[in-house]
């Protein structure tokens, strides 16, 4: 279904805006995709996993249960890692998003332009 005139406008304008905010292109190629996992976060998650089961056979098979008490948590530790969303900072906590204040104004610029256009049109 082809876009009406008016929406090949407003996605012209929204591309020229795109290309004019450099930084905002640049955060939104180098973030991960909306509701899309981390490929490091999934690869270090899953050794961890790996090296869990490890330690959980070891500790199973040697019959030391704190060994496997061990081993257990790793493996709940690399799920973990492997489906948290975000880029893991220093210490496993989650780092504050570069410029979060600008894409929020930006975004509040566009929906008020938005919202402009919308009455222009009625």
């Amino acid at each position: 279904m082809p876009l009406s005139e008016h929406e090949q406008r407003l996605l012209e304008q929204l591309e020229k805006q795109l290309h004019e905010d450099h930084r905002f292109a640049s955060s939104m190629k180098n973030s991960t995709s909306p509701g899309g996992f981390s490929t490091r976060n999934i690869a270090i998650g899953a050794l961890i996993g790996v090296a869990g089961i490890v330690v959980l056979i070891l500790g199973i098979s040697s019959q030391w249960i704190p060994v496997g008490v061990i081993g257990f948590a790793m493996m709940c530790a690399g799920v973990y890692v492997a489906l948290s969303r975000g880029s893991l900072g220093r210490f496993g906590g989650k780092s504050a998003p570069k410029g979060s204040r600008q894409k929020s104004s930006f975004m509040s610029d566009l929906e008020s332009k938005w919202d402009a256009r919308r009455r222009d049109d009625e």
